[in-house]
């Protein structure tokens, strides 16, 4: 982390999807994400979906002249919480049918 007299001026993220836990590997290797401009050090990348298990993320430190390395990148699991309607237990008015929930009213 910079300390406070630090010459940082902003950071840039880079985030890639992938299908496997672990290091970017050559092969299934999808262009890299960017996000510019982050003033501070903790970001909320939104907008994300869960049709990728994993994900990469590498940053690199900038200041008004020069840009530095990127950092080695980190693989982040993306986790989807699966759940099912069971239409003998939900409410009376709730039609679940397969793949397909109606309120009836």
């Amino acid at each position: 982390m910079p300390d406070e007299d630090s010459k940082i001026d902003h950071y840039v993220l880079e985030y890639r999807r992938t299908n496997f836990e672990g290091p970017p590997r050559a092969k299934e290797d999808q262009p890299w994400m960017v996000v510019e401009g982050i003033k501070g050090t903790e970001y909320t990348l939104s907008g994300l979906k869960f049709d990728m298990k994993y994900m990469n993320f590498r940053v690199r430190a900038c200041n008004k002249a020069v840009a530095g390395e990127f950092s080695e990148p980190v693989t982040l699991e993306t986790r989807a919480f699966m759940f099912r309607l069971d239409a003998s237990t939900c409410h009376q008015n709730l039609r679940v049918e397969d793949l397909s929930v109606e309120w009836d009213a």
